[in-house]
């Protein structure tokens, strides 16, 4: 039911697909604005951390070129349907257990990634440890304390159930190791482990057809999670898909924290 380092929705699941589509289309923009702020280009060599889709990794690869390297890493890699070509390799890693695939790395990053990491200290500095001086790490994790609730304007017995849906994911994660609290201390965190130029800032989607279909596929893929746990019935989550499918709510995600900084 879970895997091994700490995530709850694995990359077997029919829903993968559209999860990860969802992800791309929400938060891919932000992303990808902070990297080419950094000045990434032709020549770059970057290590995607916790790798789950192609999105990013595709988008890395056109920017740095066939000079350029990406290394993308994950404990699972079953996402990966046909042979990468260059200049992208994809390694089976567990950034909170093993060494750095390599050093001397132009950027790191990690995308909702490190809060699910059980060592996530050791994964932090292993990230930083593989920059070359003046290298960039980008961490960006969500924060569900920060923004608790599916719907923040509960106008309805249909707001209502999905706000304590969420509160009972929530619960799920934290009892399984999640930190929900993870990404708000992220500045503090680069800066305490030495980076300079520490920056962050907050996406916050609060509705669109890609924040519904998030939300559907996350309750589908806890569903078995949920009900044993006696956090929810079937009926409730039957009860919430059908609300969701409508299009009558408007469904939000959780804040998505970036933060980057600069080795010395």
């Amino acid at each position: 039911m879970m895997r091994t380092d700490g995530y709850l929705l694995d990359h077997q699941q029919t829903e993968t697909g559209q999860r990860s589509d969802a992800f791309a289309t929400l938060f891919d923009p932000t992303t990808f604005r902070h990297m080419a702020s950094f000045g990434l280009g032709s020549g770059w060599r970057c290590w995607e951390v916790g790798a789950g889709d192609v999105s990013v990794i595709s988008w890395l690869a056109k920017k740095v070129g066939p000079t350029g390297k990406v290394v993308a890493t994950n404990t699972d890699t079953s996402w990966v349907t046909s042979p990468p070509r260059a200049p992208v390799e994809v390694r089976v890693h567990d950034v909170g257990v093993d060494e750095p695939p390599g050093e001397g790395f132009d950027l790191v990053h990690a995308r909702l990634t490190l809060a699910h990491v059980a060592h996530r200290e050791r994964a932090l500095h292993s990230m930083i440890r593989a920059l070359r001086p003046g290298g960039r790490l980008l961490v960006e994790d969500a924060d569900l304390a920060l923004q608790p609730l599916a719907c923040p304007e509960e106008s309805g017995p249909e707001q209502h159930l999905a706000n304590r849906l969420r509160h009972a994911v929530r619960t799920l994660l934290a009892d399984h190791g999640v930190d929900p609290s993870y990404g708000r201390r992220l500045p503090r965190l680069l800066r305490e482990a030495g980076l300079r130029g520490v920056e962050a800032g907050a996406y916050f989607p609060v509705a669109s057809p890609a924040c519904a279909a998030l939300e559907s596929t996350m309750i589908r893929g806890l569903r078995a999670q949920l009900v044993s746990a006696g956090l929810a019935t079937d009926e409730e989550i039957d009860r919430h898909l059908t609300n969701v499918a409508s299009g009558t709510m408007d469904v939000t995600t959780v804040p998505l924290i970036s933060a980057w900084g600069r080795k010395a």
